[in-house]
């Protein structure tokens, strides 16, 4: 019997991607973020959820994609603390799919080399059963996203 792994599904740009759920603490409506003087672009600013300061990032420069354009459905998945440090991190993304339980069946391990440069843990595909044309869903590892980008600065 494969192991089940649960994720969040999510999208930038188009694309879907998938972070692990048991980083994510919860998944917010868009709200007015402030900018930080100085900041690096990865940084979006910051906001005041319940009384605690969460910083804001930019996935899609944190993965080197594009800018997107200002989705009208962006969320911010929030992450457990323990994920950033101990700090409390929130990531912008275009919209929030779903949560989905996929089999490692249905995930193709990305080699090491794309794996350490890509941040990309594997390939999710999703559809029916013997369907040919699965959907492709990016997961990748955000702990490690954040682990570079938090010694960097």
């Amino acid at each position: 019997m494969a192991e089940m792994k649960d994720v969040v599904q999510f999208e930038i740009g188009g694309v879907q991607y998938a972070l692990d759920i048991h980083i994510s603490r919860e998944i917010v409506e868009m709200m007015p973020i402030t900018p930080v003087p100085r900041a690096p672009a990865h940084i979006a600013g910051i906001i005041n959820l319940r009384g605690e300061i969460t910083n804001i990032l930019n996935l899609n420069c944190l993965m080197g994609l594009p800018p997107g354009n200002e989705a009208e459905n962006q969320k911010i998945i929030v992450l457990v603390s323990e994920a950033a440090n101990g700090s409390n991190v929130g990531l912008i993304v275009d919209d929030v799919q779903s949560v989905l339980q996929v089999s490692e069946d249905d995930i193709d391990q990305m080699d090491e080399t794309m794996s350490k440069e890509a941040y990309v843990k594997g390939i999710i595909k999703i559809g029916k059963e013997g369907d040919e044309n699965k959907d492709l869903v990016i997961w990748i590892d955000i702990a490690k996203i954040l682990e570079d980008t938090l010694v960097e600065n």
